[in-house]
């Protein structure tokens, strides 16, 4: 297990949500730091089901546990909350009626936003949880980052490669496609291929539509729909005079160094090879990224290599 290099500053009596892509590790870092909360796991069918069906369970359970002295005033944890959107008029009433405190963590918001959930209004501080960063790997190596990448069930496995494989089929191409809302699998299927050899590049949405074999407007929602599911964010261009005319694409990198090797089918990274500059390039936007977050507390200016 991992020891990461975050922390949740969650106040008494505050809650917050805590977003990140699947198997970053959000589930184990809230076990690890609030063993004793009561927990619903919305992973499990069961607790699923009991939950959709009668969401005001969840309320009067809380309210019963309130008053138990091994429980009070720990946070309650929901994990995977999108999946039963109708929970947040719940905790809103809890938290507005008895000041509870909730971690609310999910691999998206997008499924709660389409449905105009209810997401607190500004009562929960919002984090973000990424794949590892250098110092909370043992022994770290770059040549393994660059290409199992830096997902805790993948860096360093010895089935990283097959892990990885199943990631990008059952979760990229399956569940983000079924969040498009499309029935051209396919093409979304050659988006996620296109996309990833742009990885870190201008882009270009007319010509990427072009070789999707979609429209312009059809490759902005895609890529809209891989940053509301924290798979990727954009960069915009830089301008270093604010009224410039001229009109400057952004970059878009995805979240992972990993899946980008799966998606574009490249080979091994080599140290001094074709690839590595592009993959390093990738591996440093990640780690930037990570120390941006106001979960991470490091040095930022640290680099592989150097004495802490």
């Amino acid at each position: 297990m991992y020891k990461r290099i975050i922390h949740i500053a969650l106040p008494e009596r505050s809650s917050c949500f805590l977003w990140g892509p699947r198997q970053t590790g959000k589930s184990t870092l809230l076990q690890e730091r609030y063993p004793t909360s009561k927990r619903y796991d919305l992973l499990l069918s069961d607790e699923y089901r009991r939950l959709m069906h009668q969401p005001s369970l969840l309320r009067e359970e809380c309210l019963a546990l309130a008053r138990r002295a091994d429980t009070k005033d720990r946070p309650f944890v929901i994990d995977e909350v999108q999946k039963v959107p109708d929970l947040l008029d719940e905790i809103h009433w809890l938290i507005e009626n008895t000041r509870m405190s909730f971690i609310l963590c999910g691999s998206s918001a997008r499924k709660l936003r389409r449905g105009h959930a209810n997401l607190l209004g500004g009562r929960a501080i919002r984090y973000e949880l990424f794949p590892l960063v250098f110092p909370e790997i043992p022994d770290f190596s770059l040549e393994k980052a660059l290409n199992d990448g830096l997902l805790p069930p993948h860096y360093g496995s010895n089935m990283a490669r097959m892990r990885l494989e199943a990631y990008v089929g059952d979760y990229l191409q399956e569940e983000i496609a079924a969040e498009a809302a499309t029935r051209n699998i396919p093409g979304f299927s050659r988006f996620l291929e296109i996309a990833a050899m742009g990885n870190g590049e201008m882009i270009q949405f007319t010509n990427i539509a072009r070789e999707c074999g979609v429209s312009a407007p059809t490759v902005k929602s895609y890529y809209q729909i891989l940053e509301d599911t924290l798979l990727g964010k954009f960069i915009p261009a830089y301008q270093k005079r604010p009224k410039r005319r001229v009109i400057l694409a952004p970059r878009f990198y995805f979240f992972d160094v990993g899946v980008v090797g799966i998606l574009t089918k490249r080979g091994r990274v080599e140290t001094g090879s074709e690839l590595f500059g592009r993959a390093f390039e990738h591996f440093l936007f990640m780690e930037l990224s990570a120390y941006a977050s106001p979960l991470t507390k490091t040095d930022p200016f640290v680099l592989v290599g150097d004495d802490p």
